[in-house]
Formats: C-alpha cells, structure tokens, sequence
C-alpha cells in the first residue's frame, strides 16, 4: 500500500467538539462538491478537518476519507477492536446553492450521505477519549458508493473485521435500517444492417423491446406476490436510445432490477441471457446480492436504545429500504452486528430538494454518541448475520 501517511491528530487535546463544530463541519462537508469519481478533493478536506478535531486522518489509495480515534486508521491491528462507521462522501451530480435558512442546511449530500458521515466524525471525536481500552472507532468516507462499482468500500473490505459497523445513510433520527434490496443492472445491445422499414425485418429498437417484453414475464414468476415492497422484485428501464448512421441500426436499453431476499443476481442472468438469443447482447453492472442483518444484533439494540434514551418521546423504528448501500457489500463479508443510521429524510435523495434540518443532525449525533457507549459497555463477539 503506497496511502500517504495518516495525519496525525494535533499534540494538544482538542475539546470535544460543540453543537457549533459540529454545524461547521457538516457545512463545509457539504460544500466541496464531490460527485462519484471526483471526491479526493473532500477527502483531503475532510481529512484535515477530522485531524483538527483530533482524529487520525488520511485519505487512501482509493481516495477514501479515513479516520480513527487510535493508531493506523490504514491497518486493523491485534491492540484494537474496531466499530467502523462507513459512509459515503461522494453524491450524485447537480449542484444545489449551499446554504443555511431557518436553521435547514440546502445543498448536494446535505443528506444522501454527508450528513450522516459529519455525524460519524463529530461522534468519533466526541468519543475518542472515553472509549474502552482496546477499543477504537475507524471512520471512512467511501467513494463511488452512488455508482454501480461501490469502489471504496470494495476497497476496505479486507482492511478490518470489525466489531460492529455503522452504515452512513439517512434513517432519520428514529430508524435503523438493518435491510437493502439487492440490484443488478443490464445493457441490451442490438445492432443490424440498415433496410428499408417497409421489409419484414424487425428494426434494432424492435428486437431490444421484444426482449425486455421476454424478460418482464420471466420476472414476474421469479419472486412470489407480496404486498411488502422489501420483498417483491422490482425491476424497470433507465434509458432507452435508438439511432442509424444510414449502414447500421444500433439499439440500446439499459434496465435495471432490484431484488429480494429470494432472488439473485445469477438467477436475473440466466433469465436475461436465456431471452435474449443472437439478435441481443448483453452486457451486467452492480450485481449486489439482497442483504439483512440481524434486527435482534447487540448493535441494533444499542441503536434502538439510545434513541429511546436521548428522545424518550420516539418509538424506534426497524426499516427495510428498498435501494442498495455499501452494507450490501460488506455485510457478507464482516458478518458482524451492523445497521444503517444516520440524519435525513430519505426521500429527498437525489432531488433537487435536499436539505437536512440542523437540529435533527446534531441529534443523531448525540444518538450514536449514546450507543457507541451502550455497545462497548459490554463488547461482545461478532455474531453471524442473518441473509
């Protein structure tokens, strides 16, 4: 690994930091602008302002953010067990004006992710003195998690085995998202020589529609009928694009599948391929597999306790959500206690009305402040997940 050098959390002891910081942060967070495959520059800010707060800090190969109250935030390390908190620093494209109004944070990531990843590092630093020994919290801010390659968190996959983790995505500050539907994304190609559209022969669009009409009645005998949208088989076009260049016509659709607990990404390309014979060829991004964690884990209950604690008046809520995150990529692989939590409303994702009100962020920090000290009070194991 040739990462640069952790920066290195400042010599003094940095107050934990206040309702104020913590507003400054998400700000600036949200500020530098980072649609996927053009985070680094967030990364490198992000760093230095975790480092300011105390953290270790750095930004790896992949261009993650990284962050840890102890030691190498790079390496796990037998002196540690690790709660890692992932997030996602990169977002969709489309700028929106950044600013604050009446106590609402306006701007791109506002919610889908950065502010819940402010929310980790606020919590990390909050916490770094007053954690167990042999116990750290490892933060990462991971790229390209709004494209289908899920990059980043590819990349720290092998890094840890973590204790438990944190995924950084809106839930509100009363949900614990402990399910995301699996996904697989497919490009029908057709391409034949140009004739007159009088003949008998099916056009390009023509032989990409009869195959997505194929598919579509494959599908549907896939997944049985439910009224839970967690457990049914979604699945629908993104883009549609027909041309010629008076020799050729080329055809183009790209649809997309999102599945559940009884469906996998093998069994949507048997269905596809099957379908589509010598007139279509294919081509798969984003296969991720369903994915459920345990509701029941030591995280979840410290999750649900905590929010009963700082909100007495809330009812927690267990949410199955019906897109994909980053827990569909390590969840198989770290099979320990693990949840989504974070601030935000998840249906202003990707709108051009994203916006996260202050005071639930710095609510949800005070949340997963409180159950990161239920968790270690009494660290356990990690226990298998359930799929």
């Amino acid at each position: 690994m040739t990462s640069p050098s952790p920066t290195a959390a400042t010599t003094s002891t940095p107050a934990a930091p206040s309702d104020a910081d913590a507003i400054d942060l998400v700000f600036d967070l949200v500020r530098a602008y980072s649609p996927s495959r053009h985070e680094r520059p967030a990364s490198r800010r992000l760093a230095e302002r975790a480092a300011a707060l105390g953290l270790h800090a750095t930004v790896d190969d992949a261009g993650n953010f990284v962050a840890s109250t102890h030691g190498d935030p790079l390496r796990s390390s037998p002196e540690y067990r690790d709660i890692v908190l992932l997030g996602h620093i990169d977002t969709v494209p489309g700028e929106i004006p950044v600013r604050i109004d009446d106590g609402i944070l306006h701007g791109r990531g506002s919610v889908d992710a950065k502010g819940p990843l402010a929310t980790f590092v606020v919590a990390a630093a909050r916490l770094r003195q007053q954690l167990p020994a042999g116990v750290r919290i490892v933060v990462i801010g991971a790229v390209e998690e709004e494209t289908p390659t899920s990059r980043g968190a590819r990349a720290v996959v092998d890094r840890y085995q973590p204790l438990a983790c944190v995924i950084g995505e809106p839930s509100g500050t009363s949900g614990v998202t402990v399910g995301y539907k699996g996904r697989l994304v497919v490009r029908a190609e057709a391409t034949r020589s140009l004739s007159h559209t009088a003949g008998p022969d099916r056009s390009a669009a023509d032989r990409v529609l009869a195959w997505w009409s194929r598919v579509q009645s494959r599908v549907e005998t896939l997944a049985s009928e439910t009224p839970s949208p967690f457990r049914s088989l979604q699945h629908s076009v993104r883009t549609m694009q027909a041309a010629d260049d008076g020799f050729t016509d080329r055809a183009e659709l790209v649809a997309g599948f999102r599945l559940p607990p009884s469906v996998s990404p093998e069994q949507l390309k048997t269905v596809c391929l099957d379908e589509a014979g010598a007139d279509v060829s294919l081509t798969f991004v984003g296969a991720e597999v369903c994915f459920e964690a345990d509701p029941k884990s030591a995280l979840v209950r410290a999750l649900t306790g905590a929010i009963r604690e700082v909100t007495p008046d809330t009812r927690p809520r267990i949410l199955y959500k019906t897109g994909t995150s980053d827990m569909n990529v390590v969840g198989p692989a770290w099979r320990c206690p693990i949840a989504a939590f974070g601030p935000g409303d998840s249906a202003l994702d990707h709108t051009p009305h994203e916006h996260l009100v202050l005071d639930e962020y710095l609510l949800a920090c005070r949340v997963l402040e409180r159950a990161i000290a239920r968790l270690t009070e009494d660290a356990r194991p990690c226990s298998a997940a359930v799929h």
